[in-house]
């Protein structure tokens, strides 16, 4: 079996922070919230009315005949990945259809498109309900959009792990590559879902902030303070490519995906591991799996998403598996400033992993006024961190209900 390298040529984004990767990654560095008050009337019924919508509505950059056949979803997938393709170089990345693969996750899929549909159908009647309501609510939707633009004829997947499905999805496409499938992968993870009856879902489960008054201070990952999530939306890419390929045509590479490490809690439905040992192992795996020791990192962007119970588990398993060497790891959170993308949260934020190891600059963590006793962590806190010179490597954590772990490394080239 071919091992061959995997290497990142192109990052693209659209998220709460801005409509591409590169204002998204300079929002993260400026410390800057995402997180809004929903001005929907609906809002006003819920006991969580606050929310991380895109920067930048579909809408505005994207064809109204395309966006009409399309889930939010598979929109915001199709733009990042644009902007991932252009990144790449665009007609340069040369690689031929049946060399060219799409792995693009979501963890619920097109649910506006599904509820939205429900209601024509009560409201009017069968023969109202639109013959694209299958193509658009099916999670498979935005990675088929993709390949179709893009005429990807390797093989378009869809690996669907709640939380956890934009990592697996980067680490699903660097397996592609890695084992001779592939030349290139655009890889990723979409998600739109603020709707009233996710938001009411999420909030019957009390995993959600409640801080309807201090909507960008809501979102705050190890402070004592953190009372959940903010549920947010976008998407990220991010263009993989062997090593070879990419050297040949002469293009720009930000890092190499050295390995991945995935586990499974089989412990509770929506809650991980007290302990994190389902984390540990994942994270015992992927630094086996990428030939790296504790030592060799210096960055982790954190699952981290507020609530009580999971960023403990996950600071347990860290120090666990590093040891004394976690102390010399700088810690960032970005979701403080995202806003929780569900499914595209591991692939925004692998987006900002790469971005950091390719510029050597860790993207601070907000809203950590009274750290969490159990945190003792080295926090990115209010400004960037330079990451060392030299080769380094960075982890990016996401984990999901359901049990699912995955824990995907990032060196320098």
């Amino acid at each position: 079996m071919s091992t061959r390298t995997v290497v990142v040529t192109g990052v693209g984004a659209t998220t709460p922070l801005g409509g591409d990767a590169r204002t998204t990654w300079s929002a993260l560095l400026a410390g800057r919230s995402g997180v809004r008050s929903l001005t929907e009337e609906w809002a006003a019924d819920l006991p969580v009315q606050i929310a991380a919508r895109v920067a930048v509505d579909p809408s505005e950059v994207m064809d109204r005949v395309q966006a009409r056949r399309l889930d939010r979803g598979g929109q915001m997938a199709v733009i990042a990945a644009r902007d991932a393709w252009a990144d790449a170089g665009g007609d340069d990345v040369g690689v031929e259809p049946e060399r060219l693969g799409v792995v693009v996750a979501s963890g619920i899929g097109g649910i506006t498109t599904l509820l939205s549909a429900y209601d024509t159908l009560n409201a009017k009647g069968a023969r109202f309900v639109s013959p694209l309501a299958i193509p658009m609510l099916m999670p498979n939707g935005p990675a088929a959009a993709i390949g179709l633009e893009r005429t990807a004829r390797a093989g378009v997947h869809t690996p669907v792990s709640a939380c956890a499905s934009g990592a697996e999805a980067i680490a699903m496409g660097a397996d592609m590559i890695r084992t001779g499938r592939a030349d290139v992968v655009l890889a990723g993870g979409t998600e739109a879902c603020i709707h009233p009856l996710p938001m009411a879902a999420f909030a019957a489960m009390k995993a959600m902030s409640t801080r309807n008054d201090e909507p960008e201070r809501a979102s705050r990952p190890y402070d004592k303070a953190r009372d959940g999530f903010v549920l947010g939306e976008g998407s990220g890419v991010i263009v993989l490519e062997s090593e070879e390929h990419a050297r040949a045509r002469g293009a720009r590479i930000y890092c190499a995906v050295a390995g991945a490490g995935m586990s499974s809690d089989a412990h509770h439905i929506a809650q991980p591991e007290p302990d994190g040992a389902g984390v540990t192992r994942a994270l015992q795996f992927a630094l086996e799996n990428s030939g790296i020791t504790a030592a060799d990192l210096k960055h982790v962007n954190a699952h981290a998403t507020s609530t009580p119970l999971g960023d403990v588990a996950e600071i347990l398993a860290l120090r666990k598996v590093l040891g004394s060497a976690l102390d010399s790891v700088a810690v960032s959170a970005t979701k403080s400033m995202t806003g929780h993308l569900l499914g595209a949260a591991g692939a925004v934020e692998g987006v900002a992993t790469v971005l950091a190891v390719a510029e050597r600059k860790a993207p601070p963590t907000i809203n950590v006024d009274d750290p969490d006793d159990d945190a003792d962590i080295d926090i990115v806190r209010v400004e960037p961190r330079d990451l060392p010179s030299g080769p380094i490597a960075a982890l990016n954590n996401s984990f999901g209900f359901g049990g699912h772990n995955i824990c995907v490394v990032f060196t320098s080239v």
